[in-house]
């Protein structure tokens, strides 16, 4: 029984999943507000005889589909969260449809639906009983804020997955081996005393000195931490007018580093310096945590059955509109920011990716001692479960990603890139479903990587998805 059936049921459904791609695309919706997405993914698995679970985690817009009975039990995990102020429509200049408004800078309407067409791949094939087995599909939200999978995981509902599988729009087509930074995400709100900034400054306590005090103190810890760490922050509330001491204000705080370890110390750090800015300024602070992950354990017998489907679906068919539009979007891209791509690309890759801004062929593992500065909770379920995913081509090379212009290459060689990321996905757990010896493998490694530990939760007790965090 070779993957070719569900690579084919794969392209019989590629007309509707471009319509489901261009539907999420054309309404993006922020994290835990994904009323939309989350209810054309769900309603299309539904439809096509999928059992759905929805307000997962106690999350409105989390979800989990499952067809099939019996092990293995396959994850395929899916994410359709935008970001705000993308808005842009699909052409080679800034151009918002909506100014202001959210948009899709991550391909999440891609990655959403190119899960849910490998998802029903399998199914189909449980269906026609050339595999046995249960295929689930976990709709994700929130993964721009590291909220989803991470509530969804204290829930327990990836507990019993022989294996997960995932990947996530880029510029390459190529297996993610490396690790990535584990992460806090804490909102410290101040609370002090109004008054007349002019007249009476000296009765009013300022919430918005203890904020700046708080970030004063950070910028001096950042010497003293890991080459690998990172703090970054917003402010969500610096007051309302130059002429009232602010009452309140807050900070919003990320903290990564390797090792949730080194997360938890520099978090409380940080919370020492937050308490200080207190003192400093008369105020009191309360702290809201918001939400936390692990760093990503890559696993090795299903990352390699990711890369043997890249290999088998083979390059990505982009003609000459596809390569004309991508040199214009990257035109639009700052010469270092190309530069600075193509430095960390292998040389083969380098030196043939220019002059076509896209790169169609897969490309083999690398960086596999590398940790990304940026964090996933897809490390939360590589903690439960052994996990792979993989990067696939849907923007051009060197266009940064959380832009937009990654919003704007939603055309033909973006969903061209879904599709190849699709039939991965589906390929890749038909392979696991249908070879136990490759799945001792995948949990025997897992075992040694975790140290037959349970998984632990970043999460306090008493935290709760942060709707707020994000507006609808």
């Amino acid at each position: 029984m070779s993957t070719r059936s569900v690579y084919e049921t794969v392209e019989s459904e590629r007309e509707l999943l471009y319509d489901l791609a261009e539907r999420l695309w054309e309404t993006p919706e922020l994290g835990l507000h994904e009323h939309e997405s989350a209810e054309a993914l769900a309603t299309t698995l539904r439809e096509e005889g999928f059992d759905v679970e929805t307000d997962v985690a106690g999350m409105p817009t989390a979800f989990v589909a499952t067809y099939g009975e019996g092990d293995p039990t396959i994850g395929i995990l899916g994410e359709y969260d935008a970001l705000p102020g993308l808005s842009q429509d699909v052409k080679a200049e800034r151009s918002p449809i909506e100014r202001g408004g959210p948009g899709h800078g991550c391909g999440h309407n891609l990655f959403g639906t190119a899960t849910l067409g490998a998802a029903v791949a399998v199914k189909r094939a449980i269906e026609d009983g050339e595999l046995e087995g249960t295929i689930r599909y976990y709709g994700c939200p929130a993964e721009e804020t590291l909220v989803g999978k991470t509530y969804m995981a204290r829930a327990g509902v990836f507990d019993d997955l022989d294996a997960a599988l995932t990947w996530h729009p880029g510029d390459l087509n190529t297996p993610r081996v490396g690790s990535s930074n584990a992460l806090n995400s804490l909102l410290f709100e101040f609370e002090g005393e109004a008054a007349h900034a002019g007249g009476s400054p000296d009765s009013g306590r300022s919430a918005l000195d203890a904020v700046e005090l708080t970030n004063v103190g950070v910028e001096f810890m950042r010497e003293h931490v890991s080459d690998d760490a990172r703090l970054h922050y917003s402010i969500p509330n610096g007051g309302d007018a130059p002429n009232v001491v602010p009452a309140e204000a807050s900070v919003w705080y990320f903290v990564r580093a390797p090792t949730r370890e080194e997360v938890e110390r520099n978090t409380d750090w940080l919370r020492d310096i937050a308490q200080g800015a207190a003192t400093m300024t008369q105020t009191e602070v309360s702290e809201r945590f918001l939400s936390g992950c692990h760093d990503y354990l890559a696993n090795g017998p299903v990352t390699d059955a990711i890369w043997e489907n890249m290999e088998a679906v083979g390059p990505i068919d982009y003609d000459d509109d596809d390569r004309e539009f991508a040199r214009e979007l990257l035109e639009t891209v700052s010469e270092s920011n190309r530069e600075s791509r193509l430095e960390d690309l292998p040389e083969d890759v380098r030196e043939t990716v220019e002059p076509h801004a896209l790169y169609p062929e897969p490309v083999p593992p690398f960086n596999e001692d590398v940790t990304s500065g940026g964090s996933t909770e897809v490390g939360d379920v590589s903690y439960i479960a052994p996990t792979g995913q993989f990067n696939a081509a849907t923007w051009p090379v060197g266009a940064p990603g959380h832009s937009w212009q990654v919003v704007a290459a939603n055309g033909d060689f973006a969903r061209k890139g879904m599709m190849f990321a699709a039939k991965v996905l589906a390929g890749a757990a038909h392979d696991l479903m249908t070879d136990p010896e490759r799945l001792e493998a995948a949990r025997a490694e897992f075992e040694e990587a975790t140290g037959g530990e349970p998984y632990e939760t970043p999460l306090p007790p008493e935290a709760e998805p942060p709707f707020d965090m994000t507006a609808e």
